[in-house]
């Protein structure tokens, strides 16, 4: 079982909760030690068969990492790639681990991955509460946004990288030239490099990010949009729409593209059973496009983890907490029926899912996929999902404070949760008072309960023992 510095969770089905406890003993078969050659740090996370550090896979793992830190240190991921960084700012999204050297292609000469390590940061900053750690390392981020800019930036003001650099190698967007996927990351990178500089109480270089958001949020609206698709796309060479529906479409959610009708449209393609919207969501292309997969196919309908969580992630943003939960619930079942198959064969978790019905996704002209225990992407699922939708957990060790947001009142609950030097434990039951929620805390800390519809309220909690009475608040 796992040891007290993991947050244990509470729910009504059991399986759930051995899956989250049974990822946390696989990840301690997942870390690699840096060495002279490579430059690496000293004790680093990683899948145990590669033989490289990926950009992506490690801003993704910081956010199932961030709930055991103490035990399990998430900074070294992403300081693996800063130290790398070069004088132009760049940061290469592949690095051996034979000798530390970039790792580039025909497919992607540039080597350049989506900008996902301000995010990261912001998300670690409220988990671990280190505004050193922002002074240290935002320089290095400072210079990387504008190596992206220097790079890439066209003179229409969007961003051009080939296929590659997107991670969606063979999906179907051949005509493809301006990424939206790309484009939203580098807004939703100017968006929280603005709130980090907010953080350090620089107005002024925070008010500049402000500028590079909404100018570049200002042209995904103005040219990606599809007035009669509803849905952001692919523009190509001539800056047309390429109208082919992949998962990229819905970076746009989570960078805050679109205004809330605009959001509402979205997010219909979402729910749609024709799209987006299957039993497993969400697959990486829509389910009525001529070259959609039903075994995966790579990313022609696959169901891969980390952009799952992008798209809940995404609805949180626009208040779809219940449309949230319920897609993480489903996708949990599926990775669930993979790791308890019905044929005898041994269970596990996988890099991708199959769309249509349970098991890993295919892709026979791929070696070696989905790779099998594949965490960086896997954990984000059985991990950060579970805390965080389906337990309904947000918290920020600055702030001290701990949102709970449910739809409905269910037995369910955490233990501690880690909130500085602070433990705290939370757990909803029903007694014969009603529903009942219990605490425990070595310290004050701000607790709001939100149950979608019904009721909110913002408590300070005290140390020690105490309950709350949902009836009575």
């Amino acid at each position: 079982m796992v040891k007290k510095e993991f947050p244990k969770v509470h729910f009504y089905d059991q399986d759930i909760v051995d899956l989250y406890n049974q990822t946390w003993n696989w990840i301690k078969n997942s870390w690699k030690h840096g060495t002279n050659k490579n430059g690496f740090g000293a004790k680093y996370f990683n899948y145990p068969k590669s033989d490289k550090i990926n950009q992506f896979e490690a801003c993704f793992s910081t956010f199932f990492l961030v709930y055991c830190n103490k035990h399990f240190p998430v900074t070294p991921l992403l300081d693996n790639f800063y130290a790398k960084q070069e004088a132009s700012g760049a940061i290469y999204g592949e690095y051996s681990e034979e000798n530390g050297k970039p790792i580039t292609s025909k497919k992607n000469p540039s080597g350049v991955h989506p900008p996902l390590f301000s995010w990261a940061e912001f998300n670690i900053y409220h988990k671990i509460g280190s505004k050193k750690r922002i002074k240290e390392i935002i320089p290095k981020l400072d210079l990387y946004y504008h190596w992206l800019e220097k790079r890439f930036k066209k003179e229409n003001g969007l961003y051009s990288v080939p296929l590659f650099a997107t991670i969606m190698e063979n999906a179907p967007r051949n005509e493809m030239e301006y990424p939206v996927d790309f484009n939203a990351q580098q807004a939703l990178n100017a968006l929280y490099m603005s709130l980090l500089y907010d953080i350090l109480n620089d107005k002024e270089k925070s008010y500049r990010y402000k500028r590079y958001y909404f100018s570049l949020k200002t042209r995904i609206n103005s040219m990606m949009w599809h007035s009669e698709d509803h849905i952001y796309y692919d523009l190509d060479k001539k800056g047309k729409h390429v109208r082919t529906k992949t998962i990229a479409s819905f970076w746009p959610l989570l960078a805050k593209v679109p205004n809330e009708e605009r959001a509402e449209k979205l997010i219909i393609h979402l729910t749609n059973p024709k799209e987006f919207g299957l039993d497993n969501p969400f697959p990486s292309l829509a389910a009525n496009n001529k070259h959609f997969d039903r075994t995966g196919y790579g990313f022609r309908g696959s169901v891969f983890p980390p952009f799952t969580y992008i798209v809940i992630k995404g609805l949180e943003e626009y208040g779809r907490f219940d449309l949230a939960r319920e897609c993480a619930i489903r996708h949990l079942y599926y990775v669930l029926d993979s790791v308890h198959p019905t044929d005898n064969t041994p269970g596990t978790l996988w890099e991708a899912y199959c769309p249509i019905k349970e098991g890993k996704a295919k892709w026979p002209k791929k070696d070696n996929f989905p790779r099998e225990l594949f965490l960086p992407y896997a954990a984000l699922s059985t991990i950060a999902l579970i805390i965080e939708n389906v337990i309904g957990l947000s918290i920020s060790l600055p702030r001290k404070t701990v949102d709970w947001i449910i739809p409905t009142l269910e037995i369910m609950g955490i233990e501690d949760l880690s909130l500085k030097r602070n433990l705290i434990t939370i757990l909803s039951n029903k007694s014969s008072r009603g529903w009942e929620i219990k605490l425990e805390s070595e310290k004050l800390y701000y607790f709001t309960v939100n149950i979608i519809g019904q009721k909110k309220k913002t408590l300070p909690i005290p140390s020690g023992k105490c309950s709350i009475l949902i009836d009575k608040i």
